[in-house]
């Protein structure tokens, strides 16, 4: 697909992780203590929880906190407006999973590569503009994550852009009862402990940006949503072993405020390929309150019940 800023590279990101960074990680999305894989370094089967490639092109290889606003607005895309980076929120999110991430990158190097796969202009609500991100090995090419993502500029559309295809949908099975049902509930200091691990964008931590943008003040990160119901996810349908997932995506529907509960019905298909893979559909909602992910799915090794390892 051709048009404006479409193929365009931006500079390969050296990033970095310890075994500290992911233990925070799994902390901060709600990994409890029967999944001490996650969550203790000595455990004899300690894994990092797949999603945490998503945070590495927020913290690159920092350890101490940076400006979000500035690093945002580091390259500009050519070809299309220069959006304002203040106004910006996660429109959807899909990973796929090639190799488990070694605990700590030290002794290696790492780098994200990313690309612009479209910017589309929807007029008055906005524009959004699709990446695609691959974590690789640096020295031998080994790919272990690739992310498409889409970023939705509030209220800065009306650019003369294309307005890009049609989603594709992934709705659950009509008339079926969720096959698990996972909640979590939030608390008001839920994301300032997910931001300690790189997302350092001030929506999350203060109440200014959101009144700004009409969402009445701070709001929980997207990706902490998204997040935590991968994790719901893995430890309701996928004895919480991270070889039980190959893919995992779900647009961002509604915001989410600090304290509320999150509820997340899941549907197995059915569907299931050569290789064991079924797929799943699910939908994130706040309890009492509106869908905040939305087309949910992901591709899974279905067993249910605690973890196993």
């Amino acid at each position: 697909m051709s048009g404006p800023g479409v193929g365009f590279e931006f500079p390969s990101t050296p990033v970095a992780w310890l075994k500290r960074d992911v233990l925070l990680f799994a902390n901060s999305i709600g990994c409890t203590v029967d999944e001490l894989h996650f969550l203790y370094e000595l455990h004899p089967s300690f894994a990092v929880f797949p999603t945490y490639p998503i945070i590495l092109p927020f913290k690159y290889t920092d350890q101490e906190v940076i400006d979000f606003y500035a690093r945002s607005a580091s390259t500009p895309i050519p070809g299309v407006p220069k959006f304002d980076t203040k106004r910006v929120v996660d429109g959807e999110r899909r990973i796929t999973f090639l190799k488990p991430l070694p605990p700590t990158s030290a002794g290696r190097k790492f780098e994200i590569k990313s690309k612009v796969l479209g910017v589309y202009d929807k007029g008055k609500p906005g524009t959004v503009i699709e990446t695609e991100q691959v974590l690789v090995d640096s020295e031998n090419g080994e790919v272990f994550s690739k992310v498409v993502g889409a970023g939705f500029y509030v209220g800065q559309g009306g650019w003369g852009g294309p307005k890009g295809p049609k989603s594709v949908n992934y709705p659950p099975p009509e008339g079926k009862k969720p096959d698990a049902v996972y909640t979590l509930q939030t608390n008001k200091e839920s994301a300032h402990l997910y931001r300690l691990n790189g997302d350092y964008n001030p929506l999350h931590a203060t109440p200014e940006p959101g009144r700004a943008m009409g969402f009445g003040g701070a709001i929980v990160h997207g990706l902490f949503s998204w997040n935590s119901t991968c994790h719901g996810l893995l430890h309701e349908l996928g004895n919480s072993d991270p070889a039980n997932i190959k893919e995992f995506q779900a647009r961002f529907a509604s915001p989410v405020k600090p304290g509320d509960k999150l509820v997340t019905q899941m549907w197995r298909t059915g569907e299931v390929d050569a290789e064991g893979w079924e797929e799943v559909r699910f939908v994130t909602s706040v309890e009492g309150g509106k869908v905040c992910l939305s087309n949910g799915r992901a591709l899974m090794k279905c067993g249910g019940g605690k973890s196993k390892l």
